[in-house]
């Protein structure tokens, strides 16, 4: 399996290509539009074809390149069923493993951050988007979120993956790249050192966090897969152009 982390500085997003070796066939699971180019560069140098992009959850702080893909690469979309989108061309469910080659992706649905959320289980690692993140989670206060159900989701789906299995987030603000299972059920502020669901939801609903700043055009333009609005803020128009610098991971 070929397997690379690539990061966008300006959402701290993190993009994951993973790959056949064999088939030379490739993934991008949580791409972000301003970065297509890279990543499409990215493909291009290892010598791989893009045959999906495979989503998380609907994201409330940027906009996904899977419809921009679509048209360079002839890429499929895939995004959770439960969502319902027009423009997707697979639905994501769990129990429903998407077969690239010889590398197996299953994905294990993770509500609580949104409704719609699910982490992807491929071999000794997880990908946990936007519900596990390394000493933290995500916030559960828009998009039909539940602090309760997010507690249940990482106990009975990620919690109880072997401990030493590598997590891999869709964001860090603090440039930290993977943990482990073992880590997080010991040491994440939020979640470890056995804090019970009653002491989580209390924290999760006193967190008091801002309104978060480009959810208004995320969800909407997400929900078409992709599409940049065109009465974007002059403040906020680098989430929807081409990044000129973006590191990997």
């Amino acid at each position: 399996m070929i397997f690379r982390q690539l990061f966008e500085p300006l959402s701290s997003t993190y993009t994951y290509l993973i790959a056949c070796e064999d088939t030379r066939e490739a993934v991008l699971v949580d791409p972000v539009y301003p970065t297509w180019e890279r990543d499409l560069g990215a493909i291009a140098s290892l010598g791989l074809r893009l045959v999906y992009t495979v989503e998380t959850h609907i994201h409330a702080d940027h906009i996904t390149s899977a419809l921009q893909l679509k048209r360079e690469a002839g890429s499929r979309i895939a995004y959770p069923a439960v969502d319902n989108c027009a423009c997707a061309d697979v639905g994501i469910e769990e129990s429903k493993p998407l077969e690239i080659g010889g590398v197996r992706i299953d994905p294990l649905y993770t509500p609580g951050h949104t409704d719609d959320h699910f982490s992807y289980s491929i071999g000794d690692f997880v990908l946990t988007g936007d519900a596990l993140l390394i000493d933290g989670c995500g916030r559960t206060d828009f998009q039909n979120g539940d602090a309760a159900t997010l507690y249940e989701s990482i106990h009975q789906k990620l919690f109880s993956l072997p401990d030493d299995t590598l997590v891999y987030p869709a964001h860090d603000y603090n440039d930290r790249r993977v943990s482990t299972v073992a880590q997080e059920k010991t040491r994440n502020v939020r979640l470890g050192g056995n804090r019970d669901r009653e002491d989580f939801i209390a924290l999760m609903n006193d967190l008091d966090l801002a309104y978060p700043k480009f959810i208004d055009h995320a969800v909407p333009g997400n929900r078409e897969c992709g599409v940049c609005p065109r009465d974007l803020p002059e403040q906020l128009e680098a989430y929807c152009n081409q990044m000129t610098a973006s590191p990997q991971g």
